[in-house]
């Protein structure tokens, strides 16, 4: 459908890609990766005929489709929702009002005249095309969108101009499914998206009868949409069949064969040197020196290209809490005449990693902010725990910035303490180096200032982090390298996020909201899909599991629980590794106070060491607790494959 040759784009003196060769096919379902920065709106806004190349050309099939959605910045306003939906079916509407006009018309012509024959031939010709194209059907399509996206029955019929930012692109995107073009090109789609929501799409996706290219730092929705891979890197374009999981594999596999290669071409190149400098003047050698000054000159020297920049950082280890952390005892919280919580309670214990999930608009941040203390309770009780000290970061943290602030400048505010030399590397972590660190705030992009409010909260760690979608504006990289240091956070860690991925590695326990209500599922997401799906199978005919249950869950969930797919296992095998390591130090910490508590100083002391000696017992016995479920999940896992494959 669509052709490159030789495509090449520059901004400035700065080259994105060069020497790009690529045939678009009319199937293909493509993701596009790469840091930011690098080109992938660029190359998506290329295609869509929004940007022109600088070098090598670009050719369409004639009569192509193509639907192009950006990643933000649509405004839509003068209709409801639902008329702007059906806006994109204005051709079939044109055709049901000629029907229509033509019903009324035949009625008053002589069924014998030439004109009532024409009128005839033309109202069959017409119905023909519109029930081809399910003209019949063209609300139903609509709202069926329009639900899988998320907007409730009432709010079809509101103006577009009454939404946020957010839900605007949610109707561009659901304009662009109904309409259905040959090719569609999504700009991070899910972005402005909640879980159930993305759940469904991933679902249009994978039935869509055209081809899609996009662009995501979401791996699981990439893993579940793609099937082949496009990456911008080093300034040229490389190519991968399969998904995310996939291009990492052969990625990694790429970047090993060529580091042989040239590891044993450097090798050679060094004989050769070796040779001819040592035998240059000698006549007797002549013919040999020059023999391999030509083989040195014919080689072709492969190039490694530099790695990625990557964040790195860890938490620094906080202050340890009492077992309790917070309690709800009948908390209750309105807004209005709007309840959001009755009469809920729960324990969140040292150690929990709890995922909120929930449709948008249940009270997912609402209750990240009554734990924070920024919200007051309407009834109930909220206890903190002993030496409990939670930690806030909210979807919008950025905006508490001073936008007229120099970012190394702001940082020095926050922490007087530290050494200039300490900022500068939190900063270079975050991919704040050289001239970046003195930027003024106001001038980042979004993405920018989410990643340095970010930065300000590790240097003052909590041992009771609370955050409201940390990942947005995030990349793949800066994903993976917060997934690692929450994964070693010592402390407690309640989130909200819409990355699937993100979810299944770092919770340990999910928080279902809605309804007024928290129910409460141990495990990661995909055991909460399970446990839902179960409730599903158990409940009697026609009873709904809960109010707030989401449809994903029918939708993905194993149905019988030896079935663990291989990224599942995986990850318990890594927790497995993980707990395993954990209880080792925790075990030699153990041992260390009771050497201590052998050797009397004081009463005070000993005091102290008993108390830390119970809480890491207490630790102790919750690990292993844990290590030995998941153990036995993996060994009952491992039983039915074999059992599966005698």
């Amino acid at each position: 459908m669509i052709q490159l040759s030789g495509a090449g784009k520059r901004y400035g003196s700065k080259v994105l890609f060069e020497e790009l060769n690529w045939l678009v096919g009319p199937k293909d379902r493509l993701g596009i990766v790469g840091g930011n920065g690098t080109g992938k709106s660029t190359l998506l806004k290329i295609l869509a005929d929004l940007e022109t190349l600088d070098q090598g050309g670009i050719s369409r099939m004639r009569g192509i489709r193509l639907g192009y959605l950006p990643q933000e910045g649509l405004a839509l306003h003068g209709r409801t929702v639902f008329d702007e939906c059906l806006s994109v079916f204005q051709d079939l509407r044109d055709m049901e009002a000629e029907m229509e006009s033509l019903t009324h018309r035949l009625t008053e012509l002589d069924p014998g005249s030439e004109e009532y024959r024409a009128g005839a031939d033309r109202f069959h010709r017409l119905d023909t095309e519109f029930r081809t194209r399910d003209g019949y059907a063209l609300e139903a399509q609509a709202g069926t969108v329009l639900a899988g996206l998320g907007f409730a029955r009432r709010d079809w019929t509101r103006q577009t101009e009454q939404f946020s930012g957010g839900w605007q692109m949610r109707i561009a995107l659901a304009k662009l499914l109904l309409d259905k073009p040959n090719l569609l090109l999504l700009d991070e789609p899910t972005n402005h998206l909640d879980l159930e929501a993305r759940n469904w799409l991933e679902d249009y996706l994978r039935a869509y009868p055209h081809a899609y290219i996009l662009i995501s730092h979401d791996r699981y929705f990439l893993d579940v949409t793609v099937e082949r891979l496009l990456e911008i890197w080093n300034k040229r374009v490389w190519f991968y069949p399969g998904n995310y999981s996939k291009y990492q594999q052969l990625k990694q596999e790429r970047q090993d064969h060529l580091q042989a290669v040239a590891r044993n071409q450097n090798e050679r190149i060094g004989q050769l040197e070796a040779f001819i400098s040592r035998f240059r003047y000698k006549a007797s050698k002549a013919r040999q020196v020059q023999s391999r000054i030509k083989e040195l000159d014919k080689i072709e020297r492969v190039e490694i290209p530099l790695e990625e920049e990557t964040i790195h950082f860890k938490f620094p280890e906080p202050k340890p809490s009492g077992r309790m952390v917070a309690e709800f005892c009948d908390v209750e919280k309105r807004y209005g005449v709007n309840q959001v919580f009755s009469k809920t309670g729960f324990v969140i214990e040292r150690g929990d990693r709890i995922a909120l999930v929930g449709p948008n608009g249940a009270g997912k941040s609402t209750l990240i902010k009554l734990l924070a203390g920024i919200e007051p309770l309407t009834g109930g009780q909220y206890k903190l725990g002993h030496n409990a000290e939670p930690d806030y970061f909210a979807q919008d943290q950025y905006k508490e910035l001073d936008p007229e602030a120099r970012i190394f400048d702001d940082l020095l505010a926050v922490a007087p303490n530290r050494t200039q030399t300490e900022l500068r590397c939190l900063l270079g972590c975050f991919l704040f180096s050289a001239d970046d660190a003195f930027k003024r705030i106001g001038v980042l992009s979004g993405g920018e200032r989410n990643r340095y409010a970010l930065a300000r909260l590790l240097l003052h760690p909590s041992n009771f982090l609370l955050l409201d979608e940390p990942t947005n504006h995030l990349d793949m990289r800066a994903k993976e390298v917060l997934l690692e240091a929450l994964e070693s956070f010592s402390g407690t860690l309640v989130f909200v996020s819409h990355d699937r991925y993100f979810i299944d590695k770092v919770a340990t326990r999910i928080f279902e909201i809605g309804g007024g209500q928290v129910r409460i599922y141990p495990g990661n997401y995909e055991d909460y899909l399970w446990r839902k799906q179960r409730e599903a199978e158990d409940a009697p005919a026609g009873t709904p599991v809960a109010a707030t249950a989401e449809p994903e869950a029918a939708a993905e969930a194993p149905k019988h629980r030896r079935r663990i797919n291989p990224i599942k296992r995986r990850q318990m095998q890594e927790r497995c590794r993980a707990l395993e390591s954990r209880i080792a130090r925790l075990e030699a910490d153990a041992a260390h106070t009771e050497r201590e508590l052998a050797a009397f100083q004081s009463a005070e002391h000993t005091i102290r060491l008993s108390g830390q000696l119970d809480a890491q017992r207490g630790e102790l016995e919750k690990l292993m607790k844990e290590w030995e479920e998941v153990s036995h999940a993996i060994e009952a896992a491992a039983r039915s494959e074999q059992e599966q494959s005698l």
